[in-house]
């Protein structure tokens, strides 16, 4: 059960004289009254009251009195918390009998709900970090940011790679003629050396044949040459004759190999011979390109399992909030920040952020029933009705200052009286009313 402002009396504190009010239990108390009658005053006497001498203002005692402030609160656990006398020493009267100082206050009184525009004040990290250690999450959370941050940044380097590389790749030429591999110059003249050879025997057997051709005749020659001056000498027409017919089958045998030889041409390796460093140019401008190519699609591929990554990541995030206890529905973390029905905090209407900052503060200490919100003027009539019946909803008791003397104020501060002491009539708001 959270601990609530029951009753409080005020006297001589900054430009208080008087102040008594019961507080609704739940919902909204305003203090209304004109500029300078002391409402502020009240808030800060409570804070004093409750939180300790760090609350305490500067000028303390109300100017020309030579009373001693007094203060006096009724909490609903049944604490009665005094501060009297020249110093203002604390004092709680505890119904079982015990007693307690500050320590016992500062148990169950959260410290931003007596200060709360010190938390309206922080910077968006601050008021976010605040909700997230407040529901649990803060630090998982900051490892998952965290997470997300540094795999975007790494996606985002792969993706700049992968856009130059894919950039360079398609400003390379490409030689679809050229072959898959460079090309050697030694390999080109070794082959031709082969050619040469090859082409080397043929023509050694096409002297040999012209040889035989030309031993031919001449044997021919002297046989004739026999014939006519030695008739006689037959047997040895008869050898030579033989001799004939054996050079004659060696001929055509020589003559059968001969028609049978190609020539190989060395036409077009001593062209290729002449042009292998164009070629070779062309075959590295292919290889480059496709390097290029390939580089571009491994970046490519890397950039996008980056992505599933940092989708998983904030899965994760957005399944870790969704769970979470949020003080209010539509509240919510987001890149750091809060965000409140989908508006940032400097865009949020001035209503939206006290209510806000109240839900937050609650969930602070769910022990302190209690907020003080000073200056309500930000909230029109409909508004601060709304507001109203969110408190009620919430069971959350709000003590605020408004400058105005209407039916929404539950009681009028004027010049420094307040409560019983004021000719004007006190009224405690109420669901429903005004």
């Amino acid at each position: 059960m959270s601990i609530k402002i029951n009753k409080l009396e005020i006297e001589n504190v900054k430009r208080v004289k008087a102040v008594k009010l019961e507080p609704s239990a739940s919902g909204l108390t305003i203090i209304g009254g004109k500029n300078n009658q002391g409402k502020t005053s009240v808030l800060d006497a409570i804070a004093w009251t409750l939180g300790g001498n760090n609350f305490r203002p500067s000028k303390a005692t109300r100017e020309g009195s030579v009373i001693p402030p007094c203060l006096s609160i009724t909490m609903s656990n049944g604490l009665l918390v005094e501060r009297k006398g020249k110093n203002a020493d604390l004092k709680i009267t505890d119904p079982s009998g015990q007693k307690a100082g500050q320590q016992l206050l500062d148990s169950f009184v959260e410290k931003l709900a007596l200060d709360l525009p010190r938390f309206m004040r922080a910077n968006d990290a601050e008021k976010a970090n605040t909700l997230l250690n407040i529901i649990g999450v803060g630090e998982k959370l900051h490892a998952l940011e965290q997470q997300e941050k540094e795999l975007y940044n790494e996606r985002l380097a792969i993706g700049r790679i992968a856009d130059q590389k894919k950039k360079f790749a398609d400003e390379q030429k490409y030689f679809p003629d050229a072959p898959k591999e460079l090309v050697s110059p030694s390999e080109l003249i070794r082959q031709q050396q082969e050619i040469l050879a090859r082409n080397g025997e043929n023509q050694r057997k096409r002297d040999r044949l012209n040889e035989i051709t030309h031993e031919k005749h001449r044997i021919s020659d002297e046989i004739q040459r026999l014939e006519a001056q030695l008739a006689d000498l037959k047997e040895k027409v008869e050898e030579r004759k033989t001799a004939y017919e054996l050079v004659a089958a060696d001929e055509e045998s020589a003559r059968k190999t001969v028609s049978e030889l190609v020539d190989e041409s060395t036409e077009k390796l001593e062209k290729n011979l002449a042009e292998v460093e164009e070629i070779n140019r062309k075959v590295r401008a292919n290889l480059d390109k496709d390097k290029a190519e390939d580089d571009a699609r491994e970046y490519a591929s890397q950039y996008s399992a980056m992505t599933v990554k940092i989708e998983e990541v904030r899965k994760e995030k957005a399944a870790l909030l969704s769970q979470a206890d949020l003080p209010l529905p539509e509240l919510r973390v987001e890149d750091g920040k809060l965000l409140y029905k989908g508006q940032q905090w400097d865009n949020m209407s001035g209503s939206d952020q006290l209510k806000v900052a109240t839900a937050i503060v609650r969930k602070l200490n769910p022990q302190c029933g209690f907020v003080l919100i000073d200056k309500l003027e930000q909230m029109d009539l409909e508004t601060l009705k709304e507001f109203g019946v969110w408190l009620e909803q919430e069971g959350l008791q709000v003590i605020a200052t408004r400058v105005s003397t209407g039916e929404e104020c539950s009681i009028i501060i004027s010049n420094g009286y307040g409560g019983m002491n004021t000719p004007s009539p006190s009224k405690t708001w109420k669901k429903g009313e005004f």
